[in-house]
C-alpha cells in the first residue's frame, strides 16, 4: 500500500444497515459521524502517523515482527486502526442514543432501550470490539482462536487498559449485548461487512492468512495499541474531523484538511556527527576559547561508536566533568544509528528539570536534521509545573482543540490548558496538540522529572502511551545514584522493557556502587541476577565507561584523568550552633563565602537564626526547598548569581559576596547547581551524598592555586558535624536518621574514619576525584567496615536496612508491571489491578516513590482592610496584585498565585492531619476561582496568610517569610 492511501476507498458497498451504525454523536450540536466515517478517518491518521510521525526504531521494530517487514508492518498498523472500533456495531453501545437507534432499528438491527440493558456494563465497546474482530478472523478467516489475540487485544485495550480474562469471560457469557436475539444474522452480517471492507479498503486481505503464523512480541503490541490509541484521539476531534447532520464527507480533501490543521512535528532525523569529539563538542557546546574537551566525554563518544549497536552506557564521573555533554553527544549517535526520532533527559526533581531544559533547548538549536525540511521540533517538559516555566511557556503555539465526550463508555484524553499560548520560534515548539499528562511525552525532545520514566513501570490507564513515547528516543538518566530500594524496582523494570525495545539509554552519576551498576546492566540486557558475562561490569576504576548492548559482552573503558584534581582536608566538627558560629567567624574573618548543608529543614532554620545573630541577616541566605515556586526560582537564580563560576556570575552581572557569607542550605544545592565556595560544612550525609556536596567546594578555579580566595581558605575543607562524637559509636542526629537510616550513614562514617583521624594515608585529606571510586565502593560494598568496636551497633543498622529493603521490594512489586512475556503472548490483564492513572502530581510521585501524598497550596495574602492579593514581594510586576472574590481573578493575577505553590511538609503527611487540613482549606475556598474557565486556579487548595505571613492549619502555626521560606510549629 502506498503512503498515499489504500487504493479502494470508503464506504464501498455497504448496506444500508451497515452504513446506519453511528460512532458519534455531539449531543450539544447535534451532529453524528457513521462508523464507517471514523474508521475510515482513524486508518487515515494512522497511515499519516506512521509515515511522518512515527519514529523509525519504532516502525523498524514492528517490521521485525512480520514477514514482510515494513510494507507488513504499515498495513497492519492502519487495518489496526481502522478495525478498533468495530464493537460500536453492538446493542449494547448502539442504545445509547435514541434516535440514532431508531435509524439502525428502521434498517433492521434491532435493540433494546437503553433502560432495559442494565447489563451493558459488560460490554465496553473496545472489549467487544475485540471479541467481534477474534469472531471474524476464526469464522471468515480460518484463523485458530489461540492466533487471534494478540491482534485483536489492541481494539480491546485502545481506551487504556487491555481487558483481563474475567472480563473476557463476562462478555461471552452475555452473546446479547454483542448481537440482539431475533436480530443476530443482520447484525452479525452488518458487523462482517465494516470488517471485510475494513480488510479490502486496507489492502490486507492476502496478508491475513500469512499473519495467522505470526507470533507477536509484546513491545510490538504494546505499539501497536498506543498508535492505535494516538490516531483514534486525532480522528476523534471534531475540530479536525467535523461531525454532520447526514453523516456525509468526502476523502481525501477531508483527511488532508485534517492533518494540515494537526501540523505535528515530525520527529527527529538524527545525522551521526563525523569528525574529532573535540569538533563535535565544538560545534554542539560552547566551550571558551581554547577549552579542551574533558577524557572522559573523548572516550564516551569513542565508545559510542564501537559498540556493535546502540545500548546502554553508563557514565560515572566526578562532579563538573561535563556528564550531562557527553550524554547528549551519545544520543546524537545512538539516535542517528537506532533511528531514535527524539530525546529524554530524566532528572530527580522539578528543580533539576527546571536547570536542565535550557540547555536541551541550545543543544537542539544546534542538532542538524536529515529531513529535506525540518520543520519544528516538538519539545516538552514533563512535570506538574511546567506551565510556570517561562523557557517551556516562551515555546508554546497553537490553538486549543476540542475533543467532545465522543465514546461515552470510555474517558476521552481532555486537555485542560494551564499555559499561555503564544507564538514563537517555528524551530522549537510545545505543540497545541502535544500537551497534557498523557500526550506531552510523545514530544520528539523532553526533559523531566524521573518519576515520567518511572511511570512506565506502573501498572496504569494509557500506559502503552507511555511506552510510546519512550521506544521511540535516546533516554538520558541522570544522578543514578539518587534513588531509593523503592524506586530502583521500578527502573530496573523500565530498563528491561527499554532493552526489549531497543530504545537506547545513557545513564549518569558521579557516586554508583559497582553493585548497582551491574544491576542496571543486568536489567536492561534482560539478564538475571548474577548472570554469567557481567562480572566485568563491576569494574574497579574512575572516571568509568560501561557499554551493554543484550547479547554481546559488556564492555568498560577508563578515560584518563582529566587533571582536575581537589584535596579536600575533612574534620569533624561537634554538633552546637554555637561552635560552628565561632568556627566560621575565625575561618571567614578575612572573607569567603562558606555553605553549610543541613540535613532537615528545620536544623536549617535553627543554624539561620543563629548565625544572623551573629553575622547578621545580610550576610547569611537560606535555601532548602520549602519555598513557593518562584521563590525557589529566584534562589537559585540568585546562588548562581553569586557563588558561580567566575564567567557566569560576570555573564550574569552578579558578584561574589565580600566580607563573609554564609550559604545555610538543605539538600538542594546537591545536584544540578554549579556553584562554588571555599569552605563546607556538612551534616554527616551516605557517602555518595557527601561526596556530591564537597563537588561544591572549590569547584572552579579563582587565580593561580586558587589565589583569589582569602588566605586561609585557599585549602578545600569539609567540617562533618551532625554528629555526637563523644558516644562510643558516633550517633548521627535523629533528623539525619529519619531521612537516611542509620546504616548509610554509619558506612558512611566508618570508610571516611581513617580521613577523619588523619589515618588514611593521606592524612586528613579526601582527593578528588581519586578517592570517590573508593569511598562509594566501599560503603556500599559487603565487607565489614569501621573499628571492630562499632561492630554490633553496624550489624543491628544493617538488619534493620535489609528489612526496610525487603518491605520497599514487596510494595514496589504491588503495582509493578511484569516484565515482557514470550512472543505470541497476548496482552491480556497486562495492566490489571493497577493503579488507575498514573498521576503526575505530589500525590501521584508516591506511586513510583516510597513516600507519603503530600499537601500542596497555593499562597495568597490578606491585607488588614480583608482584601486579597498575592505575595507583595513577587517580581515583574505579580506581587501585592488584588484578587476578587467575586470573579476568576485577571490571567497575570491568576497565573502568579500559581506560580505561588508550595509544598506543606511531613507534619501534613499524616492521614489526620491532612484530612483536617483539607477540611480547614476547603471553608476558605473561593467559590468563583472554581469556574471552569480559572484554568490556574479551579481544584486548588489556597493557603491564606496575614499581613504577617502567619496562619494556623491543623493545629499548627505556620510562618512564612521571603527569607527564610515555611516554617512549621504544633500550636500551643
Amino acid at each position: 500500500m502506498s503512503s498515499d492511501g489504500p487504493s479502494r476507498s470508503w464506504p464501498g458497498g455497504l448496506s444500508g444497515a451497515a452504513r446506519s451504525v453511528w460512532a458519534k454523536h455531539d449531543y450539544d450540536m447535534g451532529g453524528w459521524l457513521p462508523l464507517w466515517r471514523h474508521m475510515a478517518d482513524s486508518a487515515a491518521v494512522a497511515g499519516r502517523l506512521w509515515d511522518e510521525w512515527l519514529p523509525l526504531s519504532v516502525r523498524r521494530l514492528v517490521a521485525d515482527a512480520l514477514p514482510g517487514g515494513a510494507d507488513d508492518a504499515r498495513w497492519l498498523a492502519v487495518w489496526l486502526a481502522a478495525t478498533h472500533d468495530i464493537g460500536k456495531a453492538t446493542p449494547a453501545f448502539a442504545c445509547q442514543v435514541e434516535e440514532l437507534a431508531d435509524t439502525m432499528r428502521a434498517a433492521g438491527l434491532d435493540m433494546p432501550l437503553h433502560k432495559q440493558m442494565s447489563d451493558r456494563r459488560l460490554a465496553p465497546h473496545g472489549l467487544a470490539g475485540q471479541l467481534l474482530l477474534q469472531q471474524w478472523l476464526v469464522e471468515r478467516r480460518g484463523w485458530p482462536k489461540r492466533a487471534t489475540t494478540q491482534f485483536a487485544i489492541i481494539a480491546g485495550g485502545h481506551h487504556g487498559v487491555p481487558p483481563g480474562q474475567s472480563d473476557i469471560y463476562e462478555l461471552a457469557r452475555h452473546p446479547g449485548l454483542l448481537r440482539t436475539p431475533g436480530s443476530e444474522d443482520v447484525w452479525r452480517g452488518a458487523q462482517d461487512e465494516l470488517l471485510d471492507t475494513a480488510a479490502s479498503v486496507c489492502g490486507v486481505e492476502e496478508r491475513l492468512d500469512v499473519w495467522q503464523q505470526v507470533k507477536l512480541p509484546q513491545p510490538v503490541q504494546v505499539l501497536l495499541t498506543a498508535l492505535v490509541i494516538v490516531a483514534d484521539w486525532i480522528a476523534s476531534n471534531p475540530d479536525l474531523f467535523p461531525y454532520f447532520p447526514d453523516g456525509r464527507a468526502t476523502d481525501p480533501e477531508r483527511i488532508e484538511a485534517a492533518w494540515r490543521g494537526l501540523d505535528l512535528p515530525g520527529p527527529w532525523q538524527a545525522v551521526e556527527p563525523e569528525g574529532e569529539p573535540a569538533e563535535i563538542f565544538a560545534a554542539r557546546f560552547d566551550l571558551p576559547p581554547g577549552a579542551r574537551i574533558r577524557p572522559v566525554q573523548e572516550e564516551a563518544v569513542r565508545l559510542a561508536r564501537a559498540m556493535s549497536a546502540p545500548g546502554l552506557m553508563v557514565i560515572e564521573a566526578p562532579m563538573g566533568e561535563g556528564k550531562t555533554e557527553a550524554a547528549l553527544a551519545v544520543a546524537e549517535i545512538f539516535a542517528a544509528r537506532s533511528g531514535a526520532g527524539g530525546c529524554f533527559v530524566a532528572l530527580p526533581t522539578m528543580a533539576t528539570g527546571n536547570a536542565m531544559f535550557p540547555r536541551l533547548l541550545h543543544w537542539l538549536g544546534r542538532l542538524p536534521d536529515e529531513r529535506a525540511d525540518p520543520g519544528a521540533h516538538s519539545v516538552f517538559l514533563a512535570h506538574s509545573k511546567a506551565a510556570l516555566n517561562e523557557d517551556f511557556v516562551g515555546l508554546t503555539r497553537g490553538r486549543r482543540g476540542r475533543v467532545a465526550d465522543v465514546d461515552r463508555d470510555g474517558a476521552d484524553d481532555v486537555w485542560r490548558p494551564r499555559a499561555d499560548e503564544r507564538a514563537t520560534s517555528a524551530e522549537l515548539v510545545a505543540h497545541h496538540w502535544l500537551r497534557g499528562r498523557k500526550k506531552g511525552m510523545l514530544s520528539s525532545f523532553a526533559v523531566g522529572t524521573i518519576d515520567q520514566l518511572l511511570f512506565a513501570g506502573l501498572k496504569s490507564r494509557h500506559l502503552a502511551l507511555r511506552h510510546l513515547a519512550v521506544a521511540g528516543k535516546v533516554v538520558v538518566i541522570d544522578e543514578a545514584h539518587a534513588y531509593d530500594t523503592y524506586m530502583n524496582a521500578y527502573l530496573d523494570r523500565v530498563l528491561s522493557w527499554l532493552g526489549a525495545y531497543g530504545v537506547p539509554v545513557v545513564v549518569l552519576s558521579a557516586t554508583l556502587p559497582a553493585r548497582r551498576r551491574r544491576e542496571l546492566a543486568e536489567a536492561y540486557a534482560g539478564a538475571g541476577s548474577g548472570s554469567d558475562g557481567f562480572d566485568s561490569v563491576e569494574a574497579d576504576g574512575y572516571p568509568l565507561l560501561t557499554g551493554v548492548v543484550p547479547g554481546a559482552e559488556p564492555r568498560t573503558v577508563l578515560p584518563a584523568a582529566s587533571g582536575r584534581r581537589t584535596d579536600v582536608r575533612v574534620e569533624r566538627l561537634d554538633d552546637d550552633v554555637e561552635i560552628l558560629a565561632d568556627r566560621l567567624a575565625d575561618d571567614l574573618s578575612e572573607g569567603g563565602c562558606a555553605l553549610v548543608v543541613r540535613n532537615t529543614v528545620a536544623r536549617v532554620h535553627e543554624t539561620a537564626a543563629c548565625l544572623r545573630e551573629r553575622f547578621g541577616d545580610d550576610r547569611v541566605t537560606v535555601a532548602h526547598a520549602r519555598f513557593l515556586d518562584l521563590d525557589r526560582v529566584e534562589n537559585d537564580a540568585g546562588l548562581l548569581a553569586a557563588f558561580g563560576s567566575p564567567e557566569k556570575v560576570a555573564a550574569a552581572g552578579g558578584s561574589r559576596p565580600d566580607g563573609g557569607h554564609v550559604v545555610v542550605a538543605s539538600q538542594v544545592v546537591e545536584q544540578s547547581l554549579d556553584v562554588d565556595f571555599d569552605l563546607l560544612v556538612t551534616d554527616l550525609a551516605p557517602v555518595d551524598l557527601l561526596l556530591q556536596r564537597m563537588g561544591r567546594l572549590h569547584r572552579h578555579q579563582r587565580g593561580e592555586d586558587q589565589g583569589d580566595r582569602p588566605q586561609r581558605l585557599r585549602t578545600a575543607r569539609c567540617l562533618v558535624t551532625g554528629v555526637d562524637w563523644t558516644a562510643a559509636v558516633p550517633e548521627p542526629v535523629r533528623g539525619s536518621c529519619l531521612v537516611y537510616g542509620e546504616h548509610a550513614l554509619l558506612r558512611s562514617l566508618a570508610v571516611l574514619d581513617p580521613h577523619l583521624a588523619g589515618t588514611s594515608g593521606t592524612g586528613h585529606t579526601v582527593r578528588l576525584p581519586d578517592h570517590i571510586s573508593p569511598l562509594v565502593q566501599s560503603a556500599y560494598g559487603p565487607r565489614p567496615a569501621g573499628p571492630p568496636q562499632w561492630r554490633e551497633a553496624m550489624d543491628q543498622a544493617r538488619d534493620e536496612h535489609e528489612l526496610k529493603q525487603i518491605e520497599q521490594r514487596v510494595k514496589a512489586d504491588a503495582f509493578l508491571l511484569n516484565e515482557a512475556a514470550r512472543p505470541g503472548r497476548p496482552l491480556v490483564g497486562w495492566v490489571e489491578a493497577g493503579v488507575g492513572d498514573a498521576d503526575d502530581t505530589r500525590g501521584g510521585k508516591a506511586q513510583v516513590r516510597d513516600s507519603r501524598e503530600s499537601l500542596e497550596v497555593l499562597v495568597v495574602r490578606r491585607r488588614a482592610d480583608g482584601a486579597l492579593t498575592t505575595v507583595p514581594w513577587l517580581g515583574e510586576g505579580r506581587g501585592g496584585l488584588e484578587l476578587p472574590t467575586e470573579a476568576v481573578p485577571p490571567a497575570r493575577a491568576a497565573r502568579a498565585v500559581a506560580a505561588s505553590g508550595l509544598r506543606l511538609p511531613y507534619q501534613f503527611t499524616f492521614a489526620k492531619v491532612i484530612d483536617q487540613a483539607i477540611e480547614e482549606l476547603e471553608t476558605e475556598c473561593v467559590q468563583a476561582w472554581q469556574a471552569k474557565e480559572s484554568h490556574w486556579l479551579a481544584g486548588e487548595l489556597v493557603l491564606v496568610l496575614d499581613e504577617n505571613g502567619r496562619t494556623r492549619l491543623a493545629g499548627y502555626d505556620i510562618h512564612y517569610t521571603r527569607s527564610d521560606g515555611l516554617e512549621v510549629h504544633r500550636a500551643d
